[in-house]
């Protein structure tokens, strides 16, 4: 019989867990702390690295500011420089740190996941992954159309003042900064979290397991490559300085007592999961991907039919529908979202690609005017797509409104 004794000492204490499987003819037993907080140490000094994460989540933060920037100040968001910023060419951002992080980019981590577009799976291909990159890209281009100096009209791109608020929108009536925000939640952040970082082909790739569990430390650095990897999903999440991006969503949506569980569940899944890989308990670990996967796939579902109710209680006919198209916009972008969640026990979407085009598709499908103008079409087309998300999630629309 083969004990496995790891103690994280000093570090403040959630529980004492134990844990046993079997390996072939010998059993395993595992004792270890979980610590309260995302603090792991080996040495006294932090094995937590995920600095790649920050400088792409405040890639994205100073990308969204920049239109919004220059919105407010009546100037052109240039499409070039929002082309730089994605790549992370020709020092674009205003941070220096950003810039000399060169070989740091977003458009290289969008839809790039192992599971999805690598080998994939979930239905993912190099076509859609450059479709989507190319998606992005056409953002940029209809903010700086959206940003010459014309009022935003039926079919035609511009500004909207909403009480302090100079916001952009394309012809259709989208918002390209929240559908570059919203839209690169999903594509970028949590595909890397969900479908890559978290994935079981990418923690026990090689040798990861061996070297794991021989405390092999990569080149120059405190942690194993295992760690570093479950690290890195966890950055993508919590790596901004908190407050951010789905941070910040995960909040919202437990404010609702409907979900009130779902940030203590994914924070103590995180904290739990590396706690299981330093001491070598990968069943647990595979047991806290299961449950960050559930857990954190419902988050942009629930903002999705959020978004979609109030954008339809903004409706009105006196501005064309104007002050609701911020909300749908957000709404949007969580929608696309929904191609990137992952269901346990199936490495695949909660809702397939094709699912997510058709809503997506219908949403913006009025034709007695331009998209999201067309506000008679909007108020009898979204209950029924609200309805068709809560539905395949296993939540009420009700629910997903009350927060």
């Amino acid at each position: 019989m083969n004990f496995k004794n790891i103690f994280l000492a000093s570090l403040p204490v959630m529980s004492l867990f134990v844990a046993s499987c079997s390996n072939d003819d010998e059993e395993q037993k595992f004792e270890y702390t979980v610590p309260e907080t995302y603090t792991f140490e080996r040495n006294a000094a932090t094995t937590v690295d995920f600095g790649g994460q920050t400088n792409r989540l405040l890639m994205l933060q100073e990308m969204g500011n920049y239109i919004k920037n220059q919105a407010t100040a009546g100037a052109v968001a240039d499409d070039a420089k929002l082309s730089d910023m994605y790549t992370n060419t020709n020092s674009p951002f205003a941070t220096a740190e950003l810039n000399a992080a060169t070989d740091k980019q977003l458009k290289n981590k969008t839809a790039a996941s192992r599971d999805f577009f690598v080998n994939f799976g979930g239905g993912g291909s190099s076509v859609e992954q450059a479709s989507v990159r190319g998606f992005f890209e056409t953002q940029f281009d209809n903010a700086d159309a959206a940003s010459q100096g014309v009022a935003a009209s039926n079919g035609v791109a511009g500004f909207y003042v909403d009480g302090s608020s100079k916001r952009l929108y394309d012809a259709n009536g989208l918002e390209p900064q929240q559908i570059l925000l919203k839209g690169m939640m999903g594509a970028c952040l949590m595909d890397q979290v969900l479908n890559n970082y978290l994935s079981v082909s990418v923690l026990d790739e090689g040798n990861n397991r061996k070297n794991n569990d021989d405390k092999v430390l990569e080149t120059g650095k405190n942690y194993t490559k295992m760690e570093h990897l479950w690290d890195e999903a966890y950055g993508y999440i919590y790596g901004a300085g908190g407050g951010k991006y789905w941070d910040s969503y995960i909040n919202q949506v437990n404010a609702d007592a409907d979900f009130n569980t779902v940030k203590a569940d994914i924070n103590a899944a995180f904290r739990k999961g590396r706690a299981a890989i330093v001491a070598g308990d990968y069943k647990t670990r595979n047991e806290q991907i299961k449950i960050i996967k559930e857990k954190f796939s419902i988050v942009p579902a629930v903002r999705a039919v959020f978004y979609l109710k109030e954008g339809k209680a903004k409706l009105t006919a006196g501005d064309d529908g104007i002050k609701a198209f911020h909300a749908l916009s957000e709404g949007y972008g969580f929608i696309m979202s929904l191609r990137y969640t992952n269901k346990p026990g199936t490495n695949n979407p909660y809702m397939t690609k094709a699912e997510v085009d058709a809503i997506l598709t219908e949403l913006m499908a009025g034709t007695a005017k331009h998209g999201l103008w067309d506000i008679d079409y909007l108020n009898s087309h979204i209950d029924g797509l609200a309805t068709k998300i809560a539905e395949k999630f296993g939540f009420t629309v009700a629910q997903a409104q009350s927060i």
